[in-house]
């Protein structure tokens, strides 16, 4: 638990800046969350100063929530510039399976880069995989409740196809190293984090924020530390809710609970590595 409370510290001392390429819908959310935790994020899809927002950069978290075709070529362009500078990359391929464009999207991004990251919804991930070929909007049409083992051993095998660490959200979160030897199984988090539009995103920016600040060797203690924070805050800000607040009261308090968490609240965390 040690590296894990040095890992937030370190991101607050170093004050990343994370170019960000999301989706319109949760933009703003984005943007605070990454504020809340203590860096500084940068929102832009032009593809013009693509290379220079890329650059100026420690970490690039690519969304596909409102993908088209000028933000596609932006992405693959500021990709392009994150391996040239080594900086860290996360996918988060939303609503992938969903339609042709979005999928072939995706699929692109990763057979011809670099993704250090990848984290999606089981759905999502297995319609990437081509294991699946549709998903309910951007929602999960899986609850591996009953096959979660499955679901685990297919992580392990899709990290190792695609070289990336992969991370399934859901009502326990799995996290795979590149190798799929090493597995993370988070078991924190609320149900009404599925209430709100964004949680997801908000994750993926957190995690590009935490692997912004470490070196490869700690990639996947940072997603692990990155996904333990966020579903304690999800905890945290459901306990603050009063009797008539709805999820977008829900949302300010998971922002606020991101800004006022303290490294030792990791301690908190329950969770299982194999």
């Amino acid at each position: 638990m040690n590296l894990q409370i040095k890992l937030i510290e370190k991101i607050k001392k170093e004050n990343p800046l994370i170019h960000c390429i999301t989706n319109y819908v949760t933009v703003n959310d984005c943007a605070n969350i990454l504020l809340a935790l203590g860096t500084s994020p940068i929102m832009s899809d032009e593809i013009l100063e693509a290379e220079e927002a890329t650059s100026k950069s420690s970490g690039l978290y690519i969304n596909l929530g409102t993908v088209n075709q000028r933000t596609k070529q932006s992405m693959q362009k500021s990709i392009e510039v994150a391996q040239q500078f080594k900086i860290p990359v996360l996918l988060d391929p939303v609503g992938v399976g969903f339609t042709k464009f979005r999928t072939e999207t995706a699929t692109q991004l990763i057979s011809s880069n670099k993704i250090n990251v990848i984290r999606a919804n089981l759905s999502e991930m297995k319609a990437l995989a081509g294991q699946e070929n549709k998903t309910k909007g951007v929602d999960s049409t899986h609850d591996y409740t009953n096959d979660f083992e499955e679901a685990v051993d297919f992580a392990k095998m899709f990290a190792r196809k695609t070289k990336s660490i992969i991370v399934i959200s859901g009502e326990k979160d799995i996290i795979s190293d590149k190798n799929g030897s090493r597995i993370a199984i988070i078991n924190n988090g609320h149900k009404m984090m599925k209430k709100i539009t964004g949680s997801g995103c908000m994750l993926s920016a957190l995690i590009t924020a935490f692997i912004s600040c470490c070196d490869s060797s700690l990639e996947f203690d940072s997603v692990c530390t990155a996904v333990m924070l966020m579903d304690l805050c999800g905890e945290k800000a459901f306990k603050h809710m009063k009797k008539n607040d709805g999820n977008a009261s829900f949302r300010n308090y998971l922002i606020d609970a991101v800004f006022n968490f303290k490294p030792e609240d990791l301690k908190k965390a329950v969770y299982e590595i194999r």
